[in-house]
């Protein structure tokens, strides 16, 4: 798994990073690296801030209308492609890597029980094993979450979509 820096949000800026889906009004939706629960995105801020705290309230309020998009993008295609999916989970840490970044996960009735009732984080390392992989397998999922994530902020940003 790729180690997050500020290499990868350069990355990110100069249009280079395989796994970005979308450009939203805040930042990035990217394909999580591991994809042991499909459908796993990171939403990652485009300037240069720290905690959400940090922004203004209307930006704040932005990123969070952001942070739901892709959310509402994996709930349609993993609702339709798997008949395990239960909902969404959201995430704001930043304890890894100090940059605004948030976390949407896919949850799915197939999980042991121990583990869908808990953070993600319980999986411990088997999360990051290489079967898990985003890549060419993860291809086709990337495409139609693309597509849906691009569907999703028609709707929430009007005709123009997501850039600013």
């Amino acid at each position: 798994m790729r180690t997050v820096s500020g290499e990868w949000l350069a990355m990110l800026r100069r249009g280079e990073e395989p796994n970005a889906l979308f450009r939203l009004r805040t930042g990035w939706a990217v394909l999580g690296d591991t994809q042991h629960l499909p459908g796993y995105c990171v939403l990652v801020h485009a300037d240069d801030v720290d905690h959400l705290n940090d922004l203004p309230y209307a930006e704040r309020s932005a990123f969070l209308l952001d942070l739901s998009l892709p959310g509402e993008a994996i709930g349609r295609v993993c609702a339709a492609n798997n008949p395990g999916f239960l909902r969404i989970n959201y995430e704001v840490l930043g304890n890894l890597w100090p940059h605004l970044h948030g976390h949407v996960r896919a949850r799915y009735a197939w999980e042991e029980e121990r583990f869908r009732v808990g953070p993600v984080h319980l999986y411990g390392d088997v999360r990051r094993d290489a079967r898990y992989a985003a890549g060419p397998a993860r291809d086709a999922l990337r495409a139609e979450l693309a597509d849906a994530l691009r569907a999703v902020t028609r709707d929430a940003y009007g005709e123009n979509g997501g850039s600013r």
